[in-house]
């Protein structure tokens, strides 16, 4: 289990959106060229109403000058306004319409922050578990997931989990972790729903439960996480108190692979190898088992299997491969 260092995407920019952002002209700064979606845009909490926010749809489509110049008349009008701070300070910690300055998105998280908003909270607590921008602290970084938490932030209350589980080096506290994992689950954090599912799967803070483990890590497996989607589709195919579906479990495993999961890659060379959930494919089985090789997976049955290919076969392997890094 990791700390969450990616962004999750500031609901609380999008809700209740001060009126005179309403008003503004949401035509795209001149010559403004959309850039693809930040990796920190997602889906809003659909439990959450909110108002539509011109700044923030202008981040959400790419239009980051006008995102950035939005936001700053909003804040000029009101001094107060947390979200629109937010904003700002992602667009620094991203380096999007202006230069990357960590210190800089710091201190407008701070600002956010000191002003309810939990998104900024979170951010800043990042910023100080990592330091990035400011002191790496994580005292102060778990008293501000704390205060997100409070405020029902998933990510908070994911990260909360991770702590609860290192301990600062002592025995690791499961049950704390399983409860504030199954919260930020609720929320909708793929990753705390992985990571509850593991400790069904284990017994860890909760009673052992292979069912609950399933019904999780299926959770965090259709919400793209790619662990999930491992540890779920190895349930699919072997029919770990689920019901076996070898096909269905393939394909899940074969979506992991496409997502650079040297586990995955391993394993779905081997299921095309054999010729089980997927027809048998021993050039495209090879390219996998090559790219977890590359990423220190070794295998050697597998490298047997490569070493029985034919000249033809292994150059058919070698242009299956080029095109897939060319592809990524």
């Amino acid at each position: 289990m990791k700390h969450i260092t990616r962004s999750a995407f500031f609901v609380a920019l999008a809700m209740s959106a001060p009126s005179h952002a309403q008003t503004g002209d949401t035509t795209p700064a001149a010559n403004e060229v959309p850039h693809g979606k930040s990796s920190a845009a997602v889906t809003p909490v659909a439990s959450l109403s909110y108002t539509p926010d011109l700044a923030y749809g202008a981040y959400q489509r790419g239009y980051y000058v006008t995102a950035f110049k939005e936001a700053m008349v909003r804040i000029k009008a009101n001094e107060q306004d947390a979200p629109a701070m937010t904003l700002i300070g992602q667009l620094y910690s991203e380096g999007l319409t202006v230069k990357r300055d960590p210190a800089e998105a710091a201190r407008w998280f701070k600002l956010a922050s000191d002003r309810g908003d939990r998104q900024a909270t979170f951010q800043l607590a990042v910023a100080a578990l990592e330091g990035g921008g400011i002191p790496k602290d994580k005292t102060y970084a778990k008293q501000l997931f704390e205060k997100a938490a409070a405020q029902g932030h998933p990510g908070a209350l994911y990260n909360l989990g991770v702590m609860a589980v290192e301990n600062n080096g002592v025995a690791p506290d499961f049950v704390k972790a399983a409860d504030l994992f199954r919260r930020a689950a609720l929320g909708g954090d793929a990753d705390a729903a992985y990571s509850l599912g593991v400790l069904y799967k284990q017994g860890k803070g909760v009673a052992h439960d292979d069912k609950q483990a399933a019904e999780w890590l299926k959770r965090a497996a259709d919400d793209h996480n790619v662990a999930g989607m491992v540890e779920y589709a190895i349930m699919l195919f072997n029919g770990d108190r689920i019901e076996r579906d070898e096909t269905a479990g393939a394909h899940m495993m074969l979506k992991a692979a496409a997502r650079n999961n040297p586990v995955a890659q391993n394993r779905i060379a081997r299921i095309l190898v054999a010729g089980r959930g997927l027809p048998k494919d021993m050039i495209e089985a090879m390219k996998w088992h090559l790219l977890a090789r590359s990423s220190g997976l070794k295998d050697a049955w597998l490298d047997s299997q490569l070493a029985s290919l034919s000249s033809q076969e292994k150059q058919g392997v070698d242009e299956a491969l080029r095109r897939y890094v060319a592809n990524q």
